[in-house]
């Protein structure tokens, strides 16, 4: 009767009415009576855990269904919907196949992510980054040549060379579709304009200009970005460069790259090597990206004061265009045409309140600087532009005002002057010698004196020298030694004197060969006591058989002495070849005479020519010598 009322199988109500034993029944009874229990649990415990995920489920659903709701308040999109929206921009973003694929890859990792991780931020960012980089963007740029020429021209005076080459770029740039990028290095002093000249080649071949100052930077990570194992970890400079430009074929600057340095981190100047060799940068591979990028289509322009600093390697790669000092011409027609108004703008001026004079500018060029470029001449001019000002508003007139500024004015706003033409003798002396010498912030002028004094025949060189300009002096006096019959001296006469030789300015280091055919000079004239012509100055190098060898930065020398008024230059003969970059208005004021033997040099230095005897010590006592004078002179120095 029990096991009718039971839900079982028609077998097992069989197998029942089989038993004929009471006790048999009941105990198989009971054993289904637990199997039914068990499943019975069974589906009450699945219904209360089902039961409690629908709840999490609906709470769940609600508590989203609320953020999204506040979102939307608060104009956020919804997790869903920004992943969708990184995929789009992933694929229109123009990558390549492996940053696509990258991208991508790391998109289903962040979807996998609960929302709040710090590992899903990671993720983010480096999507962020691969997206933020431009892959197909460009700038149109400009093909009109004449366009470019008048931009050029209307930024900078001067600078024909640079310019020349910018005009030749952009016509290659019509004739071949996709030449590779150039990389140009502006080598020259401070102030002369060099990155003014990326912004303005920038604008005339309509680029975007984007500027990296390596200047003191010692990790090689600044260029090549960190690994993203690192926490903090970013791109290096140059691709934040040009997320920054925006556009793949923008003009970046590396601006001060002789001054990159070097440390336990790594050689930064040693990973500027692939983003400057158009044969590997179009694959360059950022640390953090992690992925080839494309740099060919970018024209770079490094910047620097000098060159032995950059490493070999680096320099092979570069297109060196050295910019010399400005002449005092070019920097009175830049005054007039950039500095001056520049100056009123910044300092609330209108240019018809005031007037400078060519006099006024000469002025402050002449006697309150001393440069090579003219960043200092631009300071001295919005100094006297601020003076003006304050006249100006402490007259309180409205019109009729006017300002003009010449010599005398100029001595009276900028106070006594600072800068004198100190580099040249008033007159010709004996031992005095004007030398010409090259500085990173252009050339100077060099007094060298050298003197004769009682002693053994021993030579004495100060002034703060390096070991090759002693070795020059050395050679310089051994030369005149094995000349001495031929210049008037006999070998006794020098064996009894000392001979000191010194190059004023003494705290300044000096060093190289350039000054041997001055040094020379210095000493043949006390040793003959000819007084040397005061306005000629000589640069060379000297050798023991009396040659004359050829030194650098003939431009800048020649600008130098130019500026302090010298009018006879001796050069050395394999110099020639430097002469068509010294500036044509100063070619032609100037007696450039080409030398090959120190003979040469003397015969065009000295005012007379030594007499081929021995000289005695009763001759002409010398302008310049600490010896007695020949009264007061003992028998035996007689």
């Amino acid at each position: 009767a029990l096991s009718s009322q039971l839900r079982i199988s028609v077998e097992d109500k069989q197998g029942l009415l089989e038993l004929f034993s009471a006790q048999a029944r009941l105990a198989r009874l009971i054993e289904i009576l637990e199997i039914e229990l068990e499943k019975r649990q069974l589906d009450r415990t699945i219904q209360t855990r089902v039961k409690r995920q629908m709840e999490k489920a609906q709470k769940e659903y609600y508590l989203n269904e609320q953020i999204k709701a506040i979102h939307k308040e608060l104009g956020r999109k919804d997790e869903r919907a920004e992943l969708d929206e990184l995929k789009k921009k992933i694929e229109e973003a123009g990558m390549t196949e492996e940053a696509k694929e990258k991208a991508l890859q790391e998109l289903h990792r962040l979807e996998a992510m609960p929302p709040m991780s710090a590992e899903g931020t990671v993720s983010r960012t480096y999507i962020d980054w691969l997206l933020g980089v431009p892959w197909k963007q460009k700038s149109k740029e400009i093909k009109d040549l004449g366009k470019a020429e008048e931009v050029l021209n209307e930024d900078h005076y001067s600078l024909e060379k640079i310019k020349d080459r910018i005009l030749e770029y952009l016509a290659v740039r019509q004739l071949v579709k996709n030449p590779k990028g150039s990389i140009l290095c502006f080598v020259g002093p401070p102030g002369v304009g060099k990155t003014s000249l990326g912004k303005s080649i920038a604008r005339a071949t309509g680029r975007k200009f984007v500027r990296l100052s390596l200047g003191g930077v010692r990790d090689e990570a600044e260029i090549r970005g960190h690994r993203r194992t690192y926490i903090g970890a970013l791109p290096g400079q140059i691709i934040q460069m040009m997320k920054k430009a925006g556009t793949v074929n923008p003009v970046l600057l590396l601006d001060e790259v002789d001054k990159l340095g070097t440390d336990f981190r790594g050689d930064p100047s040693s990973a500027l090597l692939e983003v400057l060799d158009p044969e590997q940068n179009h694959m360059f591979q950022d640390h953090y990206l992690d992925v080839e990028y494309d740099l060919s289509k970018v024209f770079f322009i490094a910047t620097a004061n000098v060159l032995h600093t950059i490493p070999p390697a680096l320099q092979d790669r570069l297109e060196v265009l050295r910019l010399s000092g400005y002449t005092e011409r070019e920097k009175l027609e830049i005054a007039k045409r950039h500095l001056v108004t520049k100056q009123a703008d910044a300092n609330g001026l209108r240019t018809e309140q005031f007037d400078f004079t060519d006099q006024g500018i000469l002025e402050i060029i002449r006697h309150y600087t001393r440069e090579a470029g003219v960043r200092n001449l631009e300071r001295e001019i919005g100094s006297c532009c601020r003076k003006i000002a304050r006249k100006f508003v402490a007259e309180n007139v409205e019109e009729g005002f006017k300002d003009v500024i010449g010599a005398d004015r100029v001595q009276e706003m900028l106070g006594p002057i600072k800068f004198r033409q100190q580099g040249v003798a008033a007159e010709s002396e004996v031992g005095l010698a004007t030398g010409l010498a090259w500085t990173e912030v252009g050339g100077e002028v060099l007094q060298i004196e050298a003197t004769l004094t009682k002693g053994r025949g021993a030579v004495t060189l100060t002034g703060k020298l390096g070991d090759v300009m002693q070795e020059s002096g050395q050679a310089a006096l051994t030369c005149i030694k094995a000349r001495a019959e031929r210049l008037g001296m006999s070998l006794d006469f020098i064996r009894k004197r000392d001979l000191h030789v010194h190059i004023p300015e003494g705290a300044i280091p000096k060093d190289g060969p350039s000054a041997g055919i001055t040094i020379a000079v210095a000493m043949v004239s006390a040793l003959t006591r000819v007084p040397v012509r005061r306005n000629v100055a000589m640069t060379g190098e000297i050798t023991l058989r009396g040659r004359v060898l050829p030194i650098g930065g003939v431009k800048e020398k020649l600008l130098a002495a130019h500026r302090f008024g010298i009018d006879t230059i001796l050069l050395p003969k394999d110099n020639e070849k430097d002469l068509p970059e010294v500036p044509e208005e100063v070619r032609n004021v100037m007696n450039i005479n080409l030398v090959e033997t120190i003979d040469e040099v003397i015969a065009l230095a000295l005012e007379e020519q030594p007499v081929e005897t021995a000289v005695t010590v009763e001759a002409t006592a010398p302008l310049w010598t600490t010896e007695p004078p020949q009264g007061l002179q003992t028998p035996a120095e007689q």
